[in-house]
């Protein structure tokens, strides 16, 4: 495992993130929910392939590396966050107060890691 995969997959994991919440953005202006079969399946199931995939090489990273302030429990729960994040990012009624609060601690710890990777 390369710093460079880890740092790719990272970057590519925030856009991610911005996309969600551009997307939470647009169908709260809109009030029209998204598409499941067309935009939200999609969507999700790409984050879901790029979070297992970043996930083992993070966690092995943290481990070895020891960077101050990253774990590996917050890397699980940071996939977890972005997958539920991925799908609520389609509906309107989803609470601006939650999502948004995933959306930043996604953010978060995907900037921390980039961080200690550079």
């Amino acid at each position: 495992m390369s710093n460079n995969e880890l740092l790719v997959l990272t970057k590519k994991l925030i856009e991610r993130n911005q996309s969600a919440l551009q997307s939470f953005n647009k169908v709260r202006e809109t009030g029209k929910q998204g598409d499941f079969y067309l935009e939200v399946k999609p969507f999700a199931d790409q984050v879901k392939r790029e979070c297992e995939e970043w996930l083992p090489l993070a966690i092995e990273w943290v481990n070895r590396i020891k960077p101050k302030h990253l774990h590996s429990v917050q890397l699980e729960n940071t996939c977890e966050n972005l997958q539920m994040v991925s799908v609520r990012a389609f509906f309107p009624d989803s609470s601006l107060k939650k999502f948004k609060s995933h959306v930043q601690s996604v953010d978060y710890v995907l900037n921390r890691m980039l961080g200690e990777i550079s």
